[in-house]
């Protein structure tokens, strides 16, 4: 279990930077993310893993947003998604739905329990309800 949440972090860390934050982490930095996640000790975990949600002054947004979307009966959906469009616009929640869902169909949201307003920024989403594994985990249901 440890190997697949490093592996995924890495992954998230990867569309987020580059790949730059995870890699340059000592041994013992992946071990108390691992055993602060394990054993729910949020500020051991939050310690390391601050590093992996910060952006730069240089930089005010993730290259991509690491996320996945689930639906009932289907594998889940992940695309590249950047945060802000072509012209510097802020993509929304219902930017990416569009992206994943072509057709448009009407669908209920919900990340980490909480139905989401479509005009939420992904980049504020990213910051704020990605799991322990720095992905957001979308459920979307037909209405």
């Amino acid at each position: 279990m440890e190997s697949y949440f490093m592996s995924t972090l890495k992954e998230a860390d990867a569309l987020k930077h580059k790949v730059t934050i995870v890699s340059t982490m000592q041994k013992k930095d992946h071990k108390q993310l691992w055993t602060g996640l394990l054993n729910d000790r949020f500020d051991q975990f939050w310690a390391i893993n601050r590093k992996l949600m910060e952006v730069s002054s240089e930089n005010p947004y993730f290259r991509y947003i690491p996320f996945r979307v689930y639906q009932a009966d289907k594998s889940f959906i992940q695309k590249l998604v950047k945060p802000v469009d072509e012209e510097g616009r802020r993509q929304t929640l219902a930017d990416l739905l569009l992206q994943v869902f072509p057709d448009h169909q009407n669908r209920k949201v919900v990340i980490q329990g909480v139905k989401m307003s479509p005009q939420t920024p992904l980049q504020w989403l990213s910051e704020h309800f990605s799991y322990p594994d720095n992905f957001i985990h979308i459920c979307v249901h037909e209405k």
